[in-house]
């Protein structure tokens, strides 16, 4: 039936020779369903098997491939659960042994006269060679070996083999190269060829052998044959980097497409501040700025004055003062008669920068609001009353922003801890006749491919420069022996005057363990019945066995999201005024907690907290005149790569190189995750490999968005209709981080 059909690369995948309606209903849980589809299912990986040669010509050890006929085939077993299993190719230029040992399932494939190929290092073996556990191709009776070419190896699902992938692609790509149009015209395959050599010659990340001598690279066909079968590892790498590139630049293009629609589709107040009033800011601070916090002010100074929208992402690591460049950009706001908020993720730090907030802006005449969700009904009516009449100028609060708001005259939103928040909720305090201006904030480093990809339409600004009088914090990865040699050190600390934290990933040892401090933001996970059987290191526990133990005597506190919100504020305001010694807590501390007196830490399971978590918890202590130390302890086993992980922890207190350690370690599927990007999945690139073919596509993107803000040039037609088909849904959302 199925060569009765015309086939295009629309038709149904079942319509393909030998696939059917079964096969192609497996071939969906790759994303198969259109001939077009598995033209674009990319090899995950190559095979090079070695080449062909003669059974005379073996060499002890050295790999080979050789094919034939199975001519003698015996399973034996010497005792239960111990099988050989050995057959005998046999070619006209001789016979080779193979065996298996423990593989009786061998006897029902490698069967006598069965045509195959078998690939590995033979050995010697008396007069004869032997190979062991060679990998076994089945032929048919006509087909070529292969020998000796690059195999692609494909993503699988129940059912297949690379043999039938391999077998359907090459019929889909013989059927169909030729047909897919090339939204690459010649001129800029032949300048991102050359903009690759150049950059090859400075980065050893890039294969200057990836792209011809001169010239462009390979066109749409030919590239798709390379990328399926390629003829050697010069055209392999030529048809990889040109699909690399077109599809790192068609989402650079829709970023830089939605950068440029910020100048000309949306309108903010424009805010200027003469010389001397931004001294007079500044003079508030009561002390020197760092050089990375007056260059980013200066980049925001120079954002707000334009008459559309700020979008810029300020990250920096634990400690580098981005509250202050953010107070900064609130008080010009109200400077310019505009209102300004700020939206912290948990009340305790939306608390903590209403304080310092009504500290730095005392005797200014700023009126400061203050909206969290365990503000009464009374006081909430009346702080929306005062938002509404202008009365408030700068406000502050946590998701309770997000319900039933109106400003008078909103100039400036600040989202602190952006990644604690959707995409939609941070464009909810949007609206009106004119556009806020944004600064998002993170205190978790970006590597910079995933800087250029989720944040790619976001001006971004770097804090890496730290306040002066800050300590260094010493890491040290703990065994279980080291504990009472610990908890000695720790009480020494606390004999001299410090505090510390001791913090633990769960709130109790019981499967019932989650709760959630603000709507939507989960602060602790479920309990699997695993780690409730490994007995997970809890809060509660470590309480009960330290209190009245290790530390008695000592004034010991408890602190996680199960507590109410006047629990928590309590609990805070006794620690940061010293009542408190040692605060037990889960991470409800992780973010925006400052009490300069606390600098010791003992973190316990950190093999379930992430990279980034644990940068932010150890972010907690040495925030003032002293040195702190952080303790690593480990529930359970430590498996090889969370070993690896904590021993990068250890090696560097660099937020930005946690940030690319962490991404080289989990790769980039884990680290932007679709929920967080979202953007659509990536087909070949690889941000961790590809990151300087991502630099040159993001360069180029926005050469062209210059020359051709709508790509409508004739020849870019075909990549803009690429770009929108893919991207265009996502960018009304685009602008806000």
């Amino acid at each position: 039936m199925s060569e009765s059909i015309e086939l295009t690369s629309g038709s149904k995948i079942q319509f393909l020779p030998g696939v059917g309606p079964a096969k192609a209903e497996r071939l969906g849980k790759l994303g198969v369903r259109t001939l077009q589809d598995l033209l674009f299912l990319f090899p995950r990986d190559y095979e090079h098997p070695a080449a062909e040669v003669a059974i005379d010509d073996l060499k002890d050890g050295v790999p080979a491939s050789v094919s034939g006929i199975i001519t003698d085939a015996e399973l034996s077993a010497r005792t239960p659960g111990k099988s050989i299993f050995g057959a005998v190719l046999t070619n006209p230029s001789g016979a080779v042994r193979m065996v298996f040992f423990n593989q009786p399932f061998r006897a029902e494939s490698i069967t006598f006269d069965r045509r195959v190929m078998i690939t590995g290092s033979p050995t010697q073996k008396g007069l004869r060679m032997e190979f062991v556990h060679p990998k076994v191709t089945f032929l048919r009776a006509d087909e070529d070996t292969g020998a000796g070419e690059i195999l692609p190896v494909y993503p699988l699902t129940e059912g297949f083999k690379q043999a039938d992938l391999r077998r359907w692609t090459r019929d889909v790509v013989d059927r169909m190269a030729d047909q897919v149009v090339e939204v690459l015209p010649e001129s800029l395959r032949v300048e991102m060829a050359r903009r690759v050599r150049e950059a090859a010659s400075r980065a050893k990340t890039l294969d200057v052998g990836a792209v011809p001598p001169e010239g462009p690279l390979p066109r749409i066909d030919d590239a798709l044959r390379q990328i399926h079968f390629p003829g050697d590892d010069r055209s392999l790498a030529a048809a990889r980097t040109r699909f690399v590139f077109q599809e790192l630049l068609v989402m650079q293009l829709a970023l830089a497409m939605r950068r440029r629609s910020l100048t000309t589709e949306l309108n903010a107040p424009a805010m200027e501040l003469e010389p001397i009033g931004h001294a007079r800011l500044i003079d508030r601070f009561g002390f020197a700025l760092t050089g990375d916090q007056r260059s980013v002010i200066e980049e925001i100074r120079r954002d707000m004055a334009r008459q559309f929208p700020m979008n810029r992402m300020l990250q920096g690591d634990v400690g580098s003062g981005k509250t202050v460049v953010a107070m900064y950009a609130m008080m010009l706001a109200a400077a310019n008669g505009y209102q300004a908020v700020m939206m912290a993720p948990t009340e305790v730090l939306a608390r903590q920068h209403h304080s310092t907030l009504t500290k730095v802006t005392r005797d200014s005449g700023l009126r400061i609001g203050l909206l969290c969700g365990s503000v009464g009904a009374a006081e909430r009516r009346e702080t929306l009353r005062a938002v509404a009449a202008g009365e408030i100028d700068l406000l502050v609060g946590t998701q309770a922003l997000l319900y039933g708001m109106e400003f008078r005259a909103l100039g400036l939103c600040v989202i602190d801890e952006q990644h604690k928040f959707g995409v939609r909720q941070r464009t909810i305090l949007r609206g009106g006749e004119v556009d806020p201006h944004y600064l998002v904030m993170s205190a978790t480093p970006i590597p910079r491919s995933v800087a250029m990809t989720l944040f790619g339409d976001v001006e971004l600004s770097t804090l890496r420069e730290k306040p002066p009088g800050r300590q260094e914090v010493h890491t040290y990865l703990a065994q279980d022996v080291w504990k009472p040699r610990w908890w000695q050190f720790l009480k020494a600390r606390l004999d001299e005057g410090r505090q510390a934290y001791i913090v633990a990933p769960r709130v109790s040892p019981s499967a019932d363990n989650r709760y959630t401090s603000e709507p939507g933001i989960d602060e602790e996970e479920d309990l699997s019945l695993e780690e409730i059987i490994e007995d997970v290191s809890s809060v509660e526990t470590v309480l009960a066995d330290l209190r009245d133990d290790v530390l008695k005597g000592y004034e010991v506190g408890l602190l996680h999201g199960r507590m109410s919100n006047d629990q928590k504020q309590a609990v805070m305001k006794a620690f940061a005024e010293g009542d408190i010694q040692v605060l037990v807590s889960t991470t409800v501390i992780e973010v925006g907690i400052d009490v300069p007196n606390a600098t010791v830490m003992t973190i316990l399971g950190a093999n379930r907290f992430g990279l980034a978590q644990l940068h932010q918890l150890r972010g907690r202590i040495s925030r003032g005149v002293h040195p702190g130390h952080v303790a690593v302890f480990t529930d359970g086993d430590l498996p090889p790569q969370e070993n690896e992980r904590l021993k990068v922890l250890e090696s560097t207190s660099d937020g930005f190189e946690l940030a690319e350690a962490d991404f080289r370690l989990r790769g980039p599927g884990d680290v932007l995750g679709n929920r967080q990007s979202g953007l659509p999945p990536l087909r070949i690139a690889d941000l961790g490999r590809d990151v300087e073919l991502l630099v040159l596509a993001r360069r180029l993107a926005q050469d062209l968005v210059d020359e051709d803000p709508n790509l409508e040039a004739e020849e870019l037609r075909g990549l803009r209709d690429q770009v929108l088909r893919r991207y265009g849904n996502r960018l009304e959302i685009g602008d806000v981080a």
